[in-house]
């Protein structure tokens, strides 16, 4: 009897000690499930509070831009005179002169004389300034890289050069000699003669020469649709010089725009002649011309209004004339300087090349070169230079001066 309660003692004890194994390793399981459940939650919890940081964000972008929409209209104006903060004189868009006073947000070194501003429409109190509006198109005027031609490139024309270095590079690089002789120094100066003679290449290598801004616009640039858009043009072109003086303005084919004035019915001539009463006025007018050099250049100076040209305008009058037999030679010399060239005469040459301009010698040495090419040589020779000769001189060249001559 004994025996058997032992033996029912050991087993109990046996299925007690299986439930708490069991009951532990459920603790344990359970344990592992809510340390996941936890984790889980904790990076909804995140998820949730970085979606609401963006919510809140939206939200208040949101809210600005309703205020922004429903906020009252701004008036334009322009600054006229900045005296103090409290005491600002300004031109509104409707005409008259208002004294105002300036937000804080906005600082009162940018208030100056013709700056824009965006004034309350109730108080015209300026609200902030706002940037000057320029035309893209006159902008893209200025020559930001150096065009590479420098005078040595030039041929035949030495007396013009000396005259528009010392009429446009002088006044630019050394001002104080002006001053102590106590003279104004040449403000424009206009190049004429025939073209393929070298005008546009002076002002290259006027450009390259100078550390001045160079803008440089066509004449034809100025023509415009429209009424007053070609006098605005001018205007703003001349105002992009001042700004970005000392620099140098070249208008190019100025006789576009500068023809002499003639009563006619026709309303296009009309604002072409309103376009260049403008172009007068920036030249010699009203406001001061600073460190701004005009250069123009033109082949038909005869036709130019004289009003343009008078003294004060344009100060001097450069002709470039045809090349001389010693400039046809350097002419081409310096086109010729690069090729592979054998058995060249200048002797030669230079009765060949005798009344050419600049334009017609360098295309004669690019025909010679083509004519070496087609014969598959790497040099020039004399019967090159001469072939080409009548080459530009046939019909493939109608209009070249040359058909006089060799035709």
């Amino acid at each position: 009897m004994f025996g058997v309660l032992i033996v029912d003692s050991s087993i109990k004890y046996r299925t007690k000690r299986l439930d708490e194994e069991d009951v532990y390793e459920n603790d344990v399981q359970y344990n592992d499930k809510i340390i996941e459940r936890l984790k889980l939650l904790e990076i909804q919890n995140r998820s949730f509070i970085t979606e609401k940081i963006r919510l809140e964000k939206e939200n208040e972008n949101l809210k600005k831009e309703l205020d922004r929409l429903n906020a009252p209209p701004l008036i334009t104006g322009v600054v006229v005179e900045a005296i103090d903060p409290s005491k600002i004189i300004i031109k509104s868009s409707s005409g008259p002169k208002f004294v105002v006073g300036a937000c804080s947000n906005v600082d009162i070194k940018d208030l100056v004389p013709g700056a824009l501003v965006a004034c309350n429409q109730r108080n015209l109190s300026i609200m902030e300034v706002l940037p000057s509006t320029k035309d893209p198109e006159v902008c893209g005027m200025e020559v930001l890289d150096k065009t590479g031609v420098t005078y040595c490139e030039i041929g035949g024309l030495r007396d013009q050069i000396n005259k528009i270095k010392e009429t446009v590079e002088l006044p630019l690089k050394k001002p104080e000699l002006f001053d102590k002789v106590g003279i104004e120094p040449p403000h424009g100066v206009l190049l004429h003669g025939p073209p393929g003679n070298g005008k546009t290449l002076i002002v290259k290598a006027v450009a390259n020469e100078t550390d001045s801004t160079f803008i440089r616009v066509v004449g034809s640039e100025f023509v415009r649709k429209y009424i007053g858009e070609g006098a605005r043009m001018v205007r703003e072109v001349f105002n992009l010089a001042r700004e970005k003086s000392p620099s140098i303005l070249f208008i190019d084919e100025i006789d576009a725009i500068g023809a002499r004035r003639v009563d006619t019915g026709i309303s296009g001539d009309r604002e072409v002649a309103r376009t260049m009463m403008q172009l007068l006025a920036e030249l010699d007018g009203f406001d001061p011309r600073g460190q701004v050099k005009i250069l123009g250049a033109t082949n038909r100076v005869d036709i130019l209004d004289p009003a343009l040209l008078r003294p004060g305008r344009f100060d001097r009058l450069i002709e470039i004339p045809p090349p001389t037999k010693d400039g046809c030679l350097d002419i081409f010399k310096i086109h010729s300087r690069n090729m592979n060239i054998k058995n060249l005469d200048y002797s030669e040459i230079i009765d060949l090349i005798d009344g050419l301009s600049g334009a017609e010698i360098r295309s004669l040495c690019t025909e010679a070169g083509m004519a070496a090419i087609r014969e598959d040589r790497d040099y020039v020779t004399s019967e090159d230079f001469k072939c080409s000769i009548s080459r530009i001189a046939s019909s493939e060249y109608p209009n070249n001066s040359l058909i006089g001559m060799y035709g």
